[in-house]
């Protein structure tokens, strides 16, 4: 018999009833290999990059 305890299981995104689940998406997936990326919302572009110290920040 196995101990289940000792079994990781993934984390569970919250439910909200008549909603989509939250879509996750890698840095890697948006930057492509990229240090920065453009993203348009509402008509306005943002930026977002990755700093030397690989954090992210967003600019208008």
């Amino acid at each position: 018999m196995t101990d289940q305890r000792s079994v990781e299981q993934p984390a569970q995104q919250p439910k909200n009833v008549g909603e989509k689940p939250v879509k996750l998406v890698t840095s890697s997936e948006l930057f492509e290999g990229r240090r920065e990326i453009c993203i348009e919302h509402d008509g306005e572009r943002y930026r977002l990059r990755i700093t030397r110290r690989n954090k992210l920040i967003l600019q208008k």
